[in-house]
């Protein structure tokens, strides 16, 4: 049996049910491979149902306002996917009569939709003869040709490119894309791969030379920075005040407390918050006790947030730039905020000494 119709086999019965192959639609394809980028199936299931419930088009979708979007996919991270998705659907209603593309070129001209994303959803949606290619995906191929290549390299991405789209069966695409995924998932492991529940066992070189474990080759990676942050919750009249993030980079369009990175300028925590509080409002203010601290890992870098409730100084208007506002406390949560800030809140929420 050959490589493509060994991972058919397999796939067809051991598939996992998910909600967007139970119900397929180019809408649907769509939604939930921007979801599944850089993120597990686990961990997308709950975010695309609700998604879907109140977003169950297109149109529906554009029509929306991108704080409701951002509010929904509150927790999922990376949230400059959830604004790419707002746009594309906004420009998909203006420039292709609100259909989604089927042609890979045509989708990688939309807002976050990159190579790998415009094969899955071209294959997969559209049956289209193209092999999507993901990190899961590029595992398997290293072992299976015993790439000795370092992981991300021009000559690795070349020979896993090339192979991937040989053995693409032309029938059925979709399937076989989604198969692999799958497979890497739940037996192609990165690590203690499950070799013998493997339907290509026979076709691995990597597993043949009892080398799997070691591929594919990683290049050690430099140590990731970690970042001392310290946000204040200042309140005046009876509100909090909240800044809104600018609309790029990591979080970009959401809510946060005031505050910023250490400096080594900075001769305490407590410096720090009023210094950047100072820089980013021009308010004065003095910290009031601490709310708590909050470590967040993201993909480049860690912070470790320090939390103060905080009072300004007499004699203060309460006058702020234009990125931020005064919210009374129960209209917190109608703000969408990264996990950081969302504990804050709720911390601050749950304790009505600090209210």
């Amino acid at each position: 049996m050959s490589f493509s119709q060994a991972v058919l086999t397999w796939y067809d019965k051991n598939a996992r049910q998910l909600p967007w192959r139970s119900f397929p639609s180019p809408y649907r394809v769509w939604v939930s491979e921007i979801m599944l980028q850089q993120t597990r199936v686990e961990t997308v299931l709950p975010y695309f149902e609700r998604f879907i419930t109140r977003f169950p088009s297109l149109e529906v979708l554009a029509a929306a306002s991108q704080e409701e979007v951002l509010r929904l996919w509150e927790g999922l991270g990376y949230y400059s996917r959830a604004g790419n998705l707002h746009k594309a659907a906004q420009q998909m209603l203006l420039m292709h009569a609100g259909q989604i593309p089927s042609i890979v070129t045509e989708l990688e001209r939309l807002p976050g939709i990159g190579g790998y994303t415009a094969a899955a959803i071209a294959s997969i949606a559209f049956g289209e003869p193209v092999a999507a290619v993901d990190g899961n995906i590029k595992r398997i191929y290293a072992r299976v040709l015993a790439l000795i290549e370092p992981y991300g390299s021009v000559r690795f991405e070349k020979v896993v490119g090339d192979h991937a789209q040989t053995v693409l069966p032309p029938d059925r695409p979709g399937d076989f894309n989604q198969a692999l995924m799958d497979l890497g998932a739940n037996v192609c492991l990165s690590r203690q791969p499950l070799c013998k529940a493997c339907p290509v066992m026979e076709h691995c070189l990597g597993f043949q030379s009892s080398i799997q474990n070691e591929l594919p080759v990683r290049i050690k990676k430099a140590p990731v920075p970690h970042y001392q942050v310290c946000v204040a919750v200042i309140q005046s009249h009876g509100k909090i005040l909240l800044c809104k993030r600018g609309s790029s980079g990591v979080l970009a369009g959401l809510w946060e407390f005031p505050g910023g990175k250490c400096e080594q300028k900075d001769n305490s925590l407590e410096d720090c918050l009023v210094r950047e509080v100072l820089e980013k409002t021009r308010l004065e203010i003095s910290p009031d006790g601490k709310i708590g601290v909050f470590k967040h890992a993201y993909t480049h870098f860690k912070i470790t947030v320090h939390a103060w409730h905080a009072k300004l100084l007499p004699g203060q208007l309460p006058e702020v730039p234009e990125n931020y506002c005064w919210v009374s406390p129960p209209d917190l949560a109608d703000y969408p905020m990264g996990k950081v800030a969302r504990k804050i809140s709720d911390s601050i929420a749950g304790n009505s000494t600090l209210l």
